[in-house]
């Protein structure tokens, strides 16, 4: 096979470049580590099977993370000093995404090996040693980095071009010093550790609950009270809340809503008030952005796109073999301070439903339907039609605009299903990201890609437009 050739190549290069980084040297020596264990499983692939479509597939798929892992440990091992520091830090979560395709590929290619040969790379790809490694690693990196910074802060300081360059080194110190939010625990919080002030009116009030700003932890966090609760006992509560961390668990990534737990005030008196704690994210739901700053520059949508990608694809890799959202739009999407955007609306949704005096039916709206349910109510809804969902949010993220506005269901379901019509975008907008656009808005569902390999192309997009 052509392709085994240039992988084993690529991965060689990865594993001596690994020697030579200075910032996260921990993570980028096990990514090569991985990628070794990978590369030698390559070279004993002789033959694909029966079905041999799934390995070269993955072969390929494969080739394109290796490019995107060479090019990461490629800056950390030529950058200048300070620039290496900054972006080893903004980018060190990458590896998770990375180390998640690799783990796609290791899946695939066991198929094609002998059972002693499958049992030792499932052994090493295996969720417990992937998590057991990369939070050490982290950690060592964490501290590994402080060491260096606060070491050739004044040299370095004294040695920069600009002041954006001092900001950056201020920024990047004060970020430093901060918790991580991942590192907090999904657990039942006492109420003495909210601070929050009621009877403040909530950002958002619906229904069946309302939204607070408050502080957990020294997070900034939105509290959803709950005032109408059914009538679910305080001890099923806590039942579904137990068994739910557990699956929340799977999805922890810097591109899915944090949340921190559940906490239950006046438990003892006759109508407790149920809260749910999460992350706080300051500019709101991505509709919301979009709404409100039409000019965003095309390396920051390309970015925003990529967080969103790489949270459905945490989503969608989840060891739930057909684990979707189910109501992928632009508001199921938060954004925070930095623009980092991150997927809600799926999280304790258990415990939530729960708390509800009502069960709300999740349902997108018409617009992101795929043409496979527009056609038919009886399709299932799968992986397949998530993507063309998620094309239409990226569409949004392209043109800041509305999808179908305007456009009654009839008219939706004339140019999707008969006309085959994909709604245009800006005369600018990059070639490379309108493509990956239109792919994942394909007629046919066999055209749009998996989560995954939408990472992986959105990936090289930002890189070349943040170059230029």
């Amino acid at each position: 096979m052509d392709i085994i050739k240039p992988i084993l190549g690529i991965a060689k290069k990865l594993y001596s470049l690994s020697a030579e980084v200075k910032a996260n040297k921990k993570r980028c020596q096990r990514l090569a580590q991985r990628v070794k264990v990978l590369a030698d499983t390559v070279s004993m692939v002789k033959g694909l099977g029966e079905d041999p479509a799934p390995v070269e597939n993955s072969l390929r798929e494969l080739k394109l993370t290796l490019e995107n892992a060479q090019d990461m440990v490629e800056k950390y091992a030529s950058a200048k000093y300070m620039n290496r520091v900054l972006k080893a830090y903004k980018q060190g979560e990458e590896f998770e995404s990375l180390t998640m395709r690799l783990y796609d590929s290791a899946q695939v290619l066991s198929l094609a090996l002998q059972v002693d040969h499958r049992e030792q790379l499932q052994q090493i790809f295996s969720k417990e040693t992937r998590w057991r490694e990369d939070k050490a690693d982290r950690e060592i990196d964490h501290l590994e980095l402080q060491k260096l910074v606060h070491e050739k802060v004044e040299e370095v300081l004294g040695k920069v071009d600009s002041t954006q360059d001092v900001k950056d080194i201020k920024d990047f110190l004060e970020t430093l010093k901060k918790p991580r939010i991942l590192d907090q625990d999904i657990r039942e919080i006492k109420p003495e550790e909210l601070i929050y002030d009621v009877p403040k009116e909530p950002f958002i009030k619906n229904d069946n609950s309302e939204i607070f700003k408050g502080e957990y932890n020294k997070f900034t966090v939105a509290i959803k009270r709950y005032a109408y609760s059914r009538s679910t006992s305080l001890s099923q509560v806590r039942s579904i809340f137990k068994k739910e961390v557990d699956t929340m668990k799977r999805f922890e990534s810097p591109n899915i809503l944090r949340m921190f737990g559940i906490c239950v005030q006046e438990e003892s008196g006759p109508n407790p008030n149920y809260l749910i704690v999460m992350e706080f994210c300051e500019k709101g739901s991505l509709r919301e952005v979009l709404d409100s700053q039409r000019n965003l520059p095309w390396d920051r949508k390309a970015r925003m796109s990529l967080d969103a990608a790489q949270g459905l694809y945490r989503l969608h890799q989840s060891e739930e073999k057909f684990k979707v959202h189910g109501c992928i739009n632009s508001s199921k999407f938060l954004v925070d301070a930095g623009y980092r955007v991150k997927l809600a609306g799926f999280e304790l949704a258990q415990t939530e439903t729960s708390l509800k005096r009502t069960k709300d039916r999740k349902r997108s709206s018409l617009c992101y339907s795929s043409p496979q349910q527009l056609e038919s109510v009886n399709h299932p809804y799968d992986k397949a039609c998530e993507m063309y969902s998620f094309g239409i949010v990226l569409w949004e993220i392209a043109t800041c605009k509305i999808p179908f506005k305007g456009f009654s269901h009839k008219e939706v379901y004339q140019r999707v299903c008969t006309e085959k019509y994909a709604e245009p975008f800006l005369e600018d907008c990059p070639q490379q990201l309108g493509e990956l656009i239109n792919d994942c808005r394909s007629y046919d569902s066999f055209y749009r890609p998996t989560a995954g390999v939408l990472v992986d192309k959105l990936r090289n997009v930002v890189e070349q437009l943040e170059e230029d």
